[in-house]
């Protein structure tokens, strides 16, 4: 069959309310970098005209134009080894925003992804088609279906009120001021249109979304929400961390297994967690600092942006300052927390550090007669008031700026003990602070939680255990875990888990 009939074929199947999503998730707004052609980025026109005229025109056709276009590109296009292009990344989300609607053409060369997904060097569990979604646009689109057509069209109407924000936006002006969202799909490419408008303005990306809030808690809820979904609802979904779909992100476990007992079990533990969680897992056993580099410089690989959060599990011995390697060299930790949140693949995304080592000698003691003897060290918007919002400085937009981010940010550091003191650890088992943190993780009552939760559950339970030196003394003591977080938005643990028989059965 003639290939310019099945495209036309194609797109006629396809709904109006799945062509938006479809053009939504294929001009994502923020592509990788750096990347051959990479320069030639998607004009204003090419992202946002096709939903302006879709808007004011009530017809699909240059949505329709732009599908077409993409399919002819990729048809045409020949895959180059060992040079990762602007078209690779494109067809690689293109694909999965079609697996993901439903609507994959009958004539897409799958050998073709295949191959692009070689130059991304991904493993087997790395080609789900789900890791190449980006999270936060599968949120954005939740957010849309919570939405009516009236609460779409408020929020227009409100971004129209802002006149130092939309002057000379030829876009704005052809959908012009009054719109009618009702048509099946017009609603969608009109909140789709907002969305990536207010990416281009520097105004909202997948952290900052207070300007995208600020619109919809304009919106009236008797008349916005769809049946089941509040205003509230509907903005406290953008307050998480976007981290939707498998996997949940990337998990490093790095271990000193050298004169530590229990080693291997924490590393089958946090192995085994990560995974129930649905992160793509890697340990590295006995690092050493060129260990460290090497892996610092695989994170920089292109692949690692598909990913929506990064976890590190660091096991091993230490002091107030450093951290003791296999080699017996010692690392400052400092320079190891601020070396990787630096990374470009993993910016604006949730970076989670467990360091499991001792920060000095000092304990907790625990004297007296009743303590002898007992320790599990062993085998075993709107502010309410108008008062008070007239009393706040007024910042202004121009004020404003997401661009530039302190590397640190967007970084949970979790400690398995306070600075100067022991971290503790059984026999055979290793450490406590691993055992308790993957049990109250791999509870059901964990699920959808938020992680800094779970941490404050973890620091009672483990300031509850009494523990015991192994040395001849055999002191009586407690450990008292804490984080700092660096987070401008709530990581929620995963509430779907993933069982070890299905962690490498994820859909292709």
């Amino acid at each position: 069959m003639d290939e310019v009939i099945q495209v036309t074929q194609w797109l006629s199947s396809i709904t109006p309310r799945k062509k938006a999503k479809l053009f939504f998730f294929t001009t994502h707004a923020d592509a990788p970098s750096p990347m051959v052609g990479s320069n030639d980025v998607d004009t204003h026109e090419e992202t946002q005209l096709p939903l302006a005229t879709t808007v004011a025109l009530h017809n699909f056709k240059n949505i329709d134009e732009f599908l077409k276009k993409k399919v002819n590109t990729f048809s045409c296009y020949n895959v180059i080894e060992n040079e990762i292009t602007k078209t690779d990344y494109e067809y690689l989300r293109f694909y999965s925003a079609c697996k993901y609607l439903d609507v994959v053409p009958p004539f897409l060369d799958l050998e073709k992804i295949s191959a692009i997904q070689n130059k991304f060097e991904m493993t087997d569990e790395e080609r789900d088609y789900r890791l190449l979604l980006d999270s936060a646009d599968l949120v954005l689109e939740k957010v849309c279906d919570s939405l009516k057509p009236a609460g779409v069209s408020q929020m227009w109407t409100a971004l129209r009120k802002d006149r130092n924000l939309i002057r000379g936006v030829k876009t704005i002006d052809i959908i012009g001021f009054f719109v009618d969202p009702n048509p099946t799909g017009i609603k969608e490419c009109l909140f789709f249109f907002i969305v990536r408008f207010l990416q281009k303005a520097d105004k909202i990306n997948r952290v900052n979304t207070n300007r995208l809030e600020r619109l919809i808690a304009q919106c009236d809820e008797s008349s916005s929400c769809e049946e089941g979904k509040t205003i509230d609802f509907i903005i406290d979904s953008l307050r998480f961390y976007p981290t939707e779909l498998y996997p949940f992100g990337f998990c490093l476990i790095m271990c000193v297994i050298e004169g530590r007992d229990g080693a291997m079990q924490e590393i089958e533990k946090t192995m085994e967690i990560s995974r129930h969680l649905g992160m793509i897992t890697h340990t590295e056993k006995n690092p050493t600092k060129e260990t460290i580099e090497l892996v610092k410089k695989e994170l920089m690989k292109p692949k690692y942006q598909f990913y929506s959060s990064f976890t590190c599990w660091f096991m091993s011995h230490g002091d107030s300052n450093s951290m003791v390697l296999a080699d017996g060299e010692t690392i400052e930790r400092e320079w190891f927390l601020t070396s990787f949140p630096d990374i470009s693949t993993f910016q604006l995304k949730p970076k989670v550090f467990f360091m499991v080592s001792c920060r000095g000698a000092n304990k907790f003691s625990l004297k007296g007669d009743e303590f002898e003897g007992q320790s599990a060290t062993c085998d075993y918007y709107d502010i309410g008031s108008a008062l008070i919002r007239n009393r706040m400085l007024d910042i202004t937009d121009s004020v404003r700026d997401i661009s530039y981010v302190q590397p640190m940010m967007d970084t949970l550091v979790a400690y398995s003990t306070i600075l100067d003191h022991l971290s503790g650890r059984a026999n055979t088992h290793g450490s406590i602070y691993v055992d308790r943190a993957c049990v109250l993780m791999s509870e059901d009552i964990s699920r959808g939680r938020s992680l800094t939760e779970i941490l404050e559950h973890l620091s009672q339970d483990l300031h509850e255990i009494l523990q015991e030196t192994m040395d001849e003394d055999r002191i009586v003591y407690k450990q008292a875990c804490h984080y700092d977080s660096f987070f401008r938005k709530t990581l929620k643990l995963p509430y779907t888990r993933h069982p070890k028989e299905d962690v490498h059965s994820a859909p292709q």
